[in-house]
């Protein structure tokens, strides 16, 4: 099933393609995410090995999607997390040796080139 985000006008759209047409799933607040579309089925599953910088963009009941660069999504499960990052905050996710989710500040470099 490929999903996607659409973001507008403040408001973020979780849309599925069924049979070749987009259709809305949910919607609620932006929440800091820029306006655009964001083909979040292209993700990928985070490596628990490394480091992962980005934007928070959504969380469902199951994922957390972050995008690590222009076009880049990963996903990381939400039952690894103590508590979930804030959608449209740059963060820095990494795993502990039990693979529990431990999530901090990204780096100011991350922070600078989400304003341009």
């Amino acid at each position: 099933m490929k999903q996607r985000l659409v973001v507008m006008n403040g408001q973020c759209s979780m849309q599925q393609e069924d049979q070749g047409k987009w259709r809305n799933v949910k919607v609620e607040k932006a929440r800091g995410v820029k306006p655009g579309i964001y083909n979040i089925f292209t993700a990928n599953k985070a490596d628990k090995t490394k480091e992962h910088s980005g934007l928070i963009l959504y969380a469902d009941k199951t994922t957390v999607y972050q995008q690590v660069g222009k076009g880049q999504y990963i996903t990381h499960d939400r039952a690894d997390f103590a508590k979930l990052p804030e959608t449209g905050e740059m963060k820095s996710i990494s795993y502990s040796d039990e693979g529990k989710a431990v999530v901090s500040e990204a780096a100011l470099g991350q922070k600078q080139a989400r304003k341009i």
